[in-house]
């Protein structure tokens, strides 16, 4: 892994090209605002060729003064790239298809893709300081022809280099490999990867890229983009640090935040068993895992829920102990002796095998005082 890989998010790009997703100017304004707060270098803000309104929108993003450097999407094609520099650009991520499904499906050759390049290479030279060059569907590609267009690229001028699995058809395993051996080739070559999450890897990919070499990735904000989506920049980031121990001095308390915006503006939820930022993924209900949190929070959690916004939340149902009950009961002033603990969980047990769901905390306290009433009365 390179020392301090570069962490690229693409949410306003790639993210948005996700079915029925469309974020307003203030939207875009607000996620750009945390992804600052969060401390992310690189953002792809968009698509200028799409129309004249993304051209304006990209500009006023620009124009905003964020900290993080801004690159613009465009297919390698002068009219593409003449639309980035209209929007105010000065770094640009040119993309050709390289695999041989989709130049069939476009028409093209490989001939036409190495044709091509000189021109959009010579005019992006001209009118941006930064010019990465993306190899689209890169892992279906004949690995001679991509070696050829990558020596080829970087030869024009390409300072980086996108390797795309853009069907999300790689694992880790190949991931891995693909970028020492690509690497090896290419050692004065700086390389990103770009993947998808049609088979559900692309997390484990884009950790898998960074360990054989690839300086930079590109992410997205809850894993939102086409069909499957990306690989989550939450995900990705919680991974490096927590798993891989990576610290880049990213602010992670803004991470919740980020990640909520993002869902109410692309009408996406959260799911409950989402990875770090899902209402369940630090919520708790077996006895013998709240019996050790109530000891010490990181016994059933990879890491302290506040450190990226959230609390541990303990939940009293069908697996729940005494502790739980017990921890739950004091939290409210409530002291009862063991005994009466005790048949307070079988209660509870039994109302939640019957409602099959935890009990709110209503529920919990009603049962109480119907108990310890009875016992007063006798």
């Amino acid at each position: 892994m390179k020392i301090k890989p570069i962490i690229i998010d693409t949410t306003l790009r790639d993210g948005e090209q996700a079915p029925g997703v469309v974020f307003s100017l203030d939207e875009k304004m607000e996620i750009c605002r945390l992804l600052d707060e969060v401390g992310i270098p690189e953002v792809e803000i968009g698509t200028p060729a799409i129309s004249k309104n993304e051209e304006c929108e990209i500009r006023e993003l620009i124009n905003a003064g964020f900290n993080f450097k801004s690159t613009c999407w465009a297919r390698a094609t002068i009219n593409d790239l003449r639309a980035a520099k209209s929007a105010g650009a000065e770094r640009v991520n040119l993309s050709f298809p390289v695999s041989g499904i989709q130049l069939n499906a476009l028409g093209k050759s490989r001939g036409w893709v190495m044709d091509s390049l000189p021109g959009a290479m010579g005019f992006a030279n001209n009118h941006f300081e930064f010019v990465a060059v993306g190899a689209q569907d890169a892992s279906r590609a004949d690995w001679g022809f991509l070696c050829d267009y990558i020596d080829y690229s970087t030869f024009l001028g390409a300072e980086r280099i996108r390797i795309a699995d853009t069907v999300g058809i790689l694992n880790p395993l190949q991931t891995q490999e693909i970028f020492i051996n690509l690497n090896e080739k290419f050692p004065k070559v700086d390389f990103e990867f770009h993947g998808h999450n049609d088979l559900g890897m692309a997390t484990a990919n884009h950790l898998a890229a960074l360990s054989g070499g690839a300086l930079a990735v590109s992410l997205t904000v809850n894993g939102i983009g086409e069909r499957a989506g990306n690989a989550a920049l939450e995900q990705v980031l919680a991974a490096l640090k927590y798993s891989q121990g990576v610290g880049l001095g990213y602010r992670f308390e803004y991470l919740c935040e980020l990640c909520e915006k993002v869902a109410a503006f692309s009408h996406r939820k959260i799911t409950e068993g989402m990875p770090i930022v899902g209402s369940n993924a630090f919520t708790h209900e077996s006895g013998i895992h709240c019996h050790s949190l109530l000891k010490d929070q990181i016994a059933y959690q990879p890491f302290k829920a506040e450190d990226i916004g959230k609390q541990t939340r303990m939940v009293i149902g069908k697996h729940s102990g005494t502790s739980s009950v017990k921890g739950f009961l004091e939290s409210r002033g409530v002291i009862l002796p063991k005994e009466h603990l005790q048949v307070i969980l079988e209660r509870i047990k039994e109302i939640a095998y019957q409602k099959k769901r935890v009990l709110k905390h209503s529920e919990v306290l009603n049962i109480v005082s119907v108990l310890t009433s009875k016992n007063a009365a006798g």
